[in-house]
């Protein structure tokens, strides 16, 4: 396991950089390839190399692709690896980041700023990814509630069926809201299909924590979630203590999620094609699946995000848009074959 474990891992950082450097030569201004190397090379400590990029060009790479290249692989990573968590903790293929109503409840953060809210410039945190978060963060909370409140949060089901139901709830909300601020309409779709900033380097830090929070507490926890995998009460009968596990890995899950979906928008699929990719490749212990997740995640969403900028140039697909399109039959396929599957 150890040495399959290193190799996958390998295999992925090789993906994640690969992904990475095709996402910073692709743009308007041309950038070659030799340059941005060297470029990327002299910004190591002990190292001086000539790049040739001018003071324009090195501007271009450092304050709008790098960063969006790196907030690719940070949402692609987040949305994974908690989508990989989710369908451990449930015992469901087909859970995703957004199963507890994470999507709704950000939707409708965010549905309420763009209509209500000023829009503060001077903020370091920007109103609309703030209500995003928290929107998200009470939905799951919500969810949780009335899971335990209607079942005693004893089963995996009765949380499912929370979030659906409070998904609904705030999804008709939203819609309300909408309908009363109908100018609002364009910006309010714009989000929810899913953007990645060029703005500079500040959704990347203000991202970054949580991401590393979310998946040091999932990956804390891959072998517990590979005991949960032959049953609840089986792995309580091993000693796992399944309630504490599933709060403390969902908790985790959702507040990365949460995170995520607050600077980038909802990009859907992303938490089931590569967890489900990795199974199909590498294997289905969580031991392989999380830590794979996470760069596999990434390299996926940065390529996703290429497509996303090259497909209508010059303007922009939305990348939910991209994501969908693979995701959807991708979707289908795994709903097809996930009787057979052991989870």
């Amino acid at each position: 396991m150890n040495r399959r474990l290193v190799l996958w891992a390998v295999a992925g950082t090789v993906a994640l950089l690969a992904a990475g450097l095709v996402g910073v030569l692709v743009g308007p201004v041309r950038l070659g390839p030799g340059a941005v190397v060297r470029e990327m090379l002299d910004r190591l400590p002990l190292i001086r190399v000539h790049s040739g990029l001018d003071e324009r060009e090195a501007t271009i790479l450092w304050q709008l692709r790098v960063p969006r290249v790196v907030l690719g692989g940070l949402v692609g990573a987040t949305l994974a690896v908690c989508g990989a968590a989710y369908q451990g903790v449930f015992r469901n293929p087909l859970a995703d980041p957004y199963t507890l109503g994470a999507a709704a409840g950000a939707g409708l953060g965010a549905t309420i700023a763009i209509a209500y809210l000023p829009r503060v410039t001077s903020s370091p945190v920007g109103i609309l990814p703030l209500a995003a978060f928290t929107g998200a963060l009470l939905a799951v909370a919500a969810a949780y509630v009335l899971g335990r409140s209607a079942g005693g949060g004893r089963t995996a089901t009765t949380l499912i069926l929370a979030g659906v139901a409070v998904a609904s709830f705030l999804t008709a909300m939203q819609t309300y809201v909408q309908q009363g601020e109908s100018d609002t309409l364009r910006e309010v779709y714009s989000w929810i299909l899913g953007r990645l900033t060029t703005a500079g380097w500040s959704d990347v830090l203000l991202l970054l924590p949580y991401t590393v929070l979310s998946g040091a507490a999932i990956l804390v926890h891959r072998r517990l979630l590979d005991v949960m995998r032959v049953g609840e009460e089986e792995a309580q009968a091993l000693g796992v203590e399944v309630r504490r596990v599933r709060l403390l890995v969902v908790v985790a899950a959702s507040l990365g999620t949460a995170a995520a979906v607050a600077v980038s928008g909802l990009i859907a699929f992303v938490g089931i094609i590569v967890p489900h990719a990795i199974r199909l490749t590498a294997g289905a212990s969580y031991r392989l699946v999380l830590p794979l997740s996470l760069l596999f995640g990434g390299a996926f969403l940065v390529l996703a995000d290429v497509l996303a900028r090259r497909v209508a140039a010059p303007s922009e697909v939305p990348i939910g848009v991209v994501t969908a399109f693979f995701g959807a039959p991708f979707f289908g396929v795994v709903l097809w074959t996930s009787r057979k599957a052991a989870w």
